[in-house]
């Protein structure tokens, strides 16, 4: 850490103190003792405190903003035959001080492997090494490796015996450790303080950890992380979504748009108002695609505000909002309205999740603002249907919707390693009857002698996939598809507004990616795992 950041820190960290009216020490002035009789390392990592200065009739504890008040009262029954007061210090000076309790071991840390067949041997090495460290240490080495392996979430999992820590690359999740209950304590509360979240809460809770965490061995790992916890039958579970982005990445040219797809979104850029709405999972690329189109709008003349939870990444020139449900006791709904007096030109809502939330955001898009938001549904065609059970059927409200753009992240073959082979008669028919189902605008390939892939394998890549990629299906408010809107709502049907979408020139998801199958950049099964 720079002596700027660490002289804000301390200010920062001086500040609450007069607030809380407490003492406050600044660590890196004072020169440092250790008292190893007071309290046992362990205590010190789960307490989070630091005996400061002790003698037979007093003792100091340097407290932290997340040390808890039951701790404080414990310290003081605990020590009862002493005077014991307590004085504010910053995590870094806590940090600085556990290191000199507990000094770094030599560590040699390894790259995680994920093989095929028996990853057992790599998990049990994984599995000693966490067990032989710090836990600031143990997150910076699980993210340093979630990078280096391109994985998009790390899972914490308590089980009977210990802790499993699962990868999810590529879509797909992969173990790659253990831990044992005693470490797993120590690892949730250095995640609890850097996320801003109890490590003790009986609700689920959502945090955000955006730091520089510096290994053992010197090397610096850049934390940035949304982490979500639950309570399970045997602990605390978290799933820790890693952000590894940077803003050259949010680019339209990087979003493998086809032809057809990139041309709906410049028309929407070259037009910057009404609504658009992506629809997927969780990891599927919605924000992606969401800051490549407000990097692109983003310009002097136009003025963005943004409503996350959390904001991902930082894009110089726009203001970005975090918000939680609730802020300072507003609604989201609230919030927005509020969004929406400061006269921007484009809103970006991270997720409509109520009625009033979406009412709001669809009158602001039929006053002139582009807004850009995402939406729970399995699809293009259900997202309308079920936007528009929420807010009544409404054709103003339908014109206000351009685009819906639903997507999923399929696993890309590997091309040097792909096999070829022919498919037989039955998975033959079901192409072709997907293929059948093509809007009349799309050219039908010739499934004549059709080549199949399936993955490879080697020993550099023993899954034969390599990467991701879209599948998408645009859906927008053609005369057809808005005509099918102006009916009473016991007419309209997910299959019948889909059967009109498709007809007006929508391709589906499962239509792209049996085309995308068929041109063999991913497999039949795939495609079939991710959209059925």
């Amino acid at each position: 850490m720079s002596e700027d950041l660490r002289r804000d820190e301390e200010l920062i960290t001086q500040h609450r103190a007069q607030v809380l009216g407490i003492n406050y020490t600044d660590t890196s002035a004072v020169q440092k003792r250790l008292f190893k009789n007071v309290l046992v390392i362990p205590e010190l990592y789960q307490f989070r405190v630091i005996p400061i200065m002790a003698d037979a009739h007093n003792i100091q504890f340097g407290i932290t903003n997340t040390t808890s008040q039951q701790t404080l009262n414990n310290l003081k029954a605990r020590f009862s035959d002493q005077i014991v007061s307590f004085t504010l210090i910053s995590e870094s000076g806590f940090e600085e001080y556990m290191r000199l309790y507990d000094p770094p071991k030599q560590i040699v840390y390894k790259d995680i492997g994920i093989t095929q067949s028996n990853n057992q041997p790599v998990i049990d090495e994984v599995s000693a090494t966490l067990d032989t460290v710090r836990p600031d240490d143990m997150l910076g080495y699980l993210v340093q490796q979630a990078y280096r392996l391109k994985a998009s979430d790390i899972h914490l999992e308590t089980q009977k015996e210990n802790i499993r820590v699962r990868f999810r690359v590529d879509g797909v999740l992969h173990p790659v450790a253990t831990i044992k209950y005693e470490k797993y304590h120590h690892l949730i509360a250095a995640i609890a303080s850097a996320a801003n979240i109890s490590s003790e809460a009986d609700d689920a809770q959502q945090g955000h950890i955006a730091q520089q965490y510096k290994l053992a061995t010197g090397e610096e790992v850049t934390v940035n992380l949304r982490v979500e916890t639950v309570p399970a039958f045997y602990g605390m579970d978290v799933v820790m979504r890693v952000f590894n982005l940077r803003l050259e990445m949010f680019n339209l040219d990087k979003l493998s748009l086809s032809q057809e797809e990139r041309r709906v979104v410049d028309e929407i850029i070259e037009r910057p108002s009404g609504m658009v709405i992506t629809v997927g999972p969780t990891g599927s690329g919605k924000t992606t695609t969401l800051y490549s189109i407000l990097n692109s709008l983003n310009s002097t003349e136009r003025k963005i505000i943004t409503l996350e939870d959390p904001v991902e990444y930082n894009i110089p020139g726009v203001t970005q909002i975090p918000v939680r449900g609730k802020l300072e006791g507003l609604e989201f709904a609230e919030k927005l309205r509020a969004v929406l007096r400061l006269d921007p030109d484009i809103v970006m809502v991270g997720e409509i999740r109520d009625a009033d939330t979406a009412k709001t955001a669809l009158q602001a898009a039929l006053t002139g603002h582009l807004v850009l938001a995402t939406f729970h549904a399995n699809d293009a065609v259900s997202a309308i249907t079920r936007m528009l059970d929420m807010v009544g059927i409404n054709p103003l409200f339908a014109s206000a919707i351009r685009l819906i753009m639903a997507q999923r992240l399929v696993r890309r073959l590997d091309p040097t390693i792909k096999q070829a082979y022919q498919p037989d008669a039955a998975l033959l028919q079901r192409i072709q009857s997907v293929v059948d189902s093509l809007p009349p605008q799309v050219q039908r390939p010739d499934l004549a002698n059709l080549t199949l892939y399936q993955p490879g394998k080697s020993t550099q890549n023993p899954f034969g996939y390599s990467g991701v990629m879209p599948i998408r299906e645009q859906l927008q408010m053609t005369p057809g598809v808005q005509a099918m809107l102006k009916l009473p709502s016991s007419q309209i049907t997910t299959e019948s507004l889909e059967v009109e979408a498709v007809k007006e020139g929508m391709r589906t998801m499962l239509q792209d990616g049996i085309l995308k199958a068929i041109a063999g950049e991913t497999t039949i099964e795939e495609i079939y795992r991710l959209v059925g």
